[in-house]
């Protein structure tokens, strides 16, 4: 695809004024609060997977609601006591996967959190964490189920569910508490710049072409899926398009970027047309923290991929060389 969206220097300048409802802090307070008030503790079973280098944990923890969320832990097997921590989330329709599958954080030697995403898990990678919440009239997918309301929203849940990743992951003793960083790919990226905003002392932050950002610029500008599921869903309802903005404004992960404080680096595709640029770029400017931006001028969706991969891991070097010594 050609370039389809604004010129380099005005994405570079977009700064879209999308603001948070004015209930939104005590909304996602409450959302925690509630959250963590039932939890359970966080337990790892070990799993055999024929990977030497790589202990695999099998995880469940307590996310929203307290319902049981699953994830997989693996840990360099002949890695430090304690080092940084990484939770990862997952692009749209993914799931943790199968634990062969190793995250590269993992095997530069960070301990690493792979979220399953609940409900999701069928499309490219497998899942096994259900979503046991009802939803009225959706769109197939997941944008639209119970988006009439921010409090039945199905990202509401994912949102809670990620912040409390972040303190499974600070729970366990191969960990450094104060050094978990959130990652991910579309969908996970856009996550992340949620859960960095629900928890603001996460140590660091990897959103690469984060999807879930600028709605009302997003739904506008492509048709493509999964921002297409929104527009499809007001085609046929009509008289919902206020009562749809109002809640997407309290998920709108660029309008939650401001309240995200930890250093970042982003990754953006100049052709994409999932994740317009713009959009990304509304995230990233309004961001509120220390921050960063790769950018690949010929590439659609599928960003920078392994070449990003090697981007995040100088770039945490040399966050973790510029940082103190306790």
């Amino acid at each position: 695809m050609a370039y389809f969206d604004m010129a380099k220097e005005l994405l570079r300048s977009y700064t879209p004024r999308l603001e948070l409802p004015d209930d939104a802090s005590e909304f996602w307070a409450a959302t925690l609060r509630e959250s963590r008030a039932i939890a359970a503790p966080t337990t790892w079973r070990p799993v055999v997977t024929g990977l030497t280098a790589i202990d695999t944990f099998d995880v469940t923890f307590s996310g929203f609601g307290g319902q049981a969320i699953k994830a997989w832990l693996q840990i360099p097997a002949n890695g430090a006591d304690t080092a940084p921590g990484v939770v990862t989330f997952q692009g749209y329709g993914g799931g943790r996967g199968l634990p062969v599958e190793v995250s590269h954080f993992a095997l530069a030697g960070y301990p690493t959190l792979v979220m399953d995403t609940r409900g999701q898990g069928a499309a490219w990678k497998t899942g096994e964490t259900p979503d046991p919440e009802g939803t009225g009239s959706s769109h197939p997918g997941f944008m639209t189920r119970g988006i009439l309301d921010p409090a039945g929203y199905y990202y509401r849940r994912l949102y809670a569910d990620a912040a409390l990743a972040v303190d499974a992951l600070r729970s366990h003793p191969r960990v450094q508490r104060d050094r978990v960083a959130v990652a991910g790919v579309s969908q996970g990226g856009g996550v992340a710049l949620a859960a960095a905003a629900l928890v603001p002392d996460v140590w660091c932050v990897l959103a690469d072409v984060p999807f879930l950002c600028d709605f009302p610029r997003a739904t506008q500008l492509v048709d493509t899926d999964p921002y297409g599921e929104i527009v499809r869903f007001l085609k046929v309802h009509r008289d919902h398009e206020s009562r749809v903005f109002e809640t997407l404004a309290y998920f709108d992960a660029a309008a939650l970027s401001p309240l995200a404080s930890a250093p970042a680096l982003f990754s953006v595709a100049l052709m994409d047309d999932v994740c317009p640029p713009s959009t990304v770029y509304a995230a990233y400017n309004r961001y509120g923290g220390r921050k960063a931006i790769v950018e690949y001028p010929f590439n659609g969706h599928e960003g920078g991929q392994a070449f990003q991969q090697v981007e995040q891991l100088r770039w945490i070097d040399a966050l973790l060389g510029s940082e103190t010594p306790a």
